[in-house]
């Protein structure tokens, strides 16, 4: 349970979360890429997944209340209809190969497209249902392998001409979609470690009050900040998983 982990390992895991959870309520996603990098080397990688998506999909579900009405529904649920489908592919890929290994591919990835958009490179067409179908089909496998799934959508809809408001409130409910979508089928596919849910009770207060902060200090991002933000995070994170 949680006291086979010693005391300090736990308190740095815990303010890694809190932080976590202010980049999620800034940028609507960022929790995960900014937890399980750190988690996988205190917690270990397999232990990591279970309580990332614990904490995106559940913790941080009451923000959704908020920014409702703000989703574009058309262009999410094709996307997280797909990732539902496609996690099955993840879990395969967790439980029979190093996810060490998949979190550096996808690093890799991340950091190349992040800098393009960074440097001005936007998607200019329109966002269709097969292109949001086919990369959130990626994204859920990506999460049941890694618990990193967002990257391909997050790209997408930051390129996509919609406000920030906008973006981040079908950001938030696809974390949401696909964190779950991960932890049904790690249940099913009996991945799924119990002391999750212990690692993740200790964790939620600090995180959730971290989501609350962020969620304020979202106010005060323009348009072009955000992005920016946004696209620096996913690079640096993505750097620390490739050094890791």
């Amino acid at each position: 349970m949680v006291d086979s982990y010693a005391p300090e390992i736990l308190a740095i895991a815990a303010a890694v979360g809190a932080l976590a959870g202010v980049i999620r309520g800034i940028t609507g996603f960022g929790g995960a890429m900014v937890m399980s990098p750190p988690f996988a080397l205190l917690l270990g990688a397999k232990l990591t997944v279970p309580v990332v998506l614990l904490l995106e999909g559940l913790v941080a579900a009451p923000m959704l209340i908020r920014t409702r009405t703000l989703v574009r529904w058309k262009v999410i649920l094709p996307i997280a209809i797909a990732a539902f489908i496609a996690a099955p592919i993840g879990t395969y890929f967790l439980v029979t190969t190093d996810p060490a290994v998949l979190r550096r591919v996808i690093a890799g990835t991340v950091i190349l497209f992040a800098a393009l958009l960074l440097f001005g490179w936007r998607y200019s067409g329109p966002q269709r249902v097969v292109t949001g179908a086919s990369l959130g089909a990626l994204s859920g496998a990506m999460a049941g392998a890694t618990s990193i799934g967002g990257p391909p959508v997050i790209l997408y809809l930051l390129a996509g001409p919609d406000p920030i408001e906008t973006t981040r409130a079908n950001l938030m409910f696809f974390i949401c979609a696909v964190s779950i979508a991960g932890l049904a089928m790690l249940t099913i596919a009996g991945a799924f470690d119990p002391r999750a849910l212990w690692l993740t009770a200790a964790f939620a207060p600090g995180y959730y009050l971290g989501i609350v902060a962020g969620a304020r200090l979202f106010s005060r991002f323009d348009d072009k900040r955000f992005r920016q933000l946004t696209l620096l995070l996913m690079m640096a994170v993505s750097a620390g998983i490739l050094v890791a």
